[in-house]
């Protein structure tokens, strides 16, 4: 194996990947097809687009870590002008069942954050078909740390960085948020003493229990793994002790951050949350639950659930961040 190399250097903005194809990739899970599954129960849905705003800045295709010759890529927006010193930052992960999807989905909300006043990054990580779980928890905690080493590239504030995900990204923004300073989940090597905490979470119809039925039952056709079972290398049956492990309800505490949930109207994305809402209500931990009637999972990526969903967002982040 080649030799790990981390790309923390002086000039980021200036290095740029090998062809992104050269990995193995699942291309199942994008907007085009999202849209084809629900036009017909939703006419009303029409696609977010990325937005053309003037007041903000952006810099794109950024190496933020390289695994040998796999280059890892951030997309950063943020605000052309400040009134402070420094601002909050958010870091989005996308969705795809752990295995799928870009981080071009979430660039419309990062924009839309940046607009609002936030560092916004939209984030890469290593999926299922190219590496099993733990990976993408080890990158994107490496992706929060070199954030971090870069605020003063974009006028971040280093003590307030929320981790926000759509659906298997939820899941992981909140395993992310859970686990700060955990040496169960450690970055890749960096070479700054810097903090992997986060101080705030939003949570867009991801689950936080794997062993809820609607994620531990699927596994009955070898044929045909589930999103989990591709995602642990094993199922449920398999190896309980693993899907336990990356559940983010093992890990709520006093210590959890606040925590926005924003859930579609199927139960199933819902595995989880109440019992972990119970720990935040017992230790006295803001939260907020807001659920969009008739929606489908993927809403987020739609018009006109955007546009409601992305002030609920902001307005969370400004009571806790700002």
């Amino acid at each position: 194996m080649r030799k790990l190399v981390l790309l923390f250097i002086c000039l980021p903005f200036l290095v740029f990947s090998q062809q992104e194809s050269d990995f193995p990739k699942d291309t199942s899970f994008n907007v085009q097809s999202a849209y084809r599954k629900i036009a017909k129960d939703f006419p009303q849905a029409t696609i977010v687009k990325e937005f053309d705003i003037p007041a903000i800045n952006e810099k794109r295709n950024i190496v933020y870590y390289s695994y040998g010759e796999r280059d890892l890529h951030i997309d950063v927006f943020y605000p052309k002008i400040s009134k402070v010193k420094t601002v909050p930052g958010v870091l989005l992960i996308h969705g795809g069942g752990w295995a799928s999807g870009t981080r071009s989905h979430l660039v419309p909300m990062a924009q839309k954050l940046a607009e609002a006043g936030y560092v916004a990054a939209a984030v890469e990580s290593r999926l299922s078909p190219e590496a099993k779980y733990p990976a993408s928890v080890t990158d994107l905690k490496t992706a929060l740390k070199w954030f971090r080493i870069h605020a003063a590239d974009f006028g971040l504030d280093t003590a307030k960085i929320a981790t926000l995900g759509t659906s298997s990204g939820a899941t992981v923004a909140s395993l992310l948020g859970t686990n700060g300073g955990n040496p169960l989940f450690p970055s890749h090597a960096v070479n700054e003493p810097v903090s992997d905490e986060v101080q705030a979470i939003v949570n867009i119809d991801g689950i936080l229990d794997f062993t809820d039925p609607n994620e531990s039952g699927k596994d009955e056709n070898p044929a045909k793994p589930s999103a989990g079972a591709r995602w642990f290398g094993a199922t449920y049956k398999q190896n309980p002790e693993l899907w336990i492990e990356a559940s983010p309800l093992t890990y709520v505490s006093d210590d959890t951050p606040p925590t926005l949930f924003i859930n579609s109207a199927l139960p199933r994305f819902h595995a989880g949350r109440d019992e972990y809402l119970k720990v935040l209500n017992e230790n006295g931990i803001y939260n907020e639950v807001h659920t969009i009637e008739e929606t489908p999972h993927p809403f987020w990526l739609f018009h006109p659930w955007f546009d409601e969903a992305v002030p609920l967002v902001i307005s969370f982040l400004d009571k806790v961040l700002k």
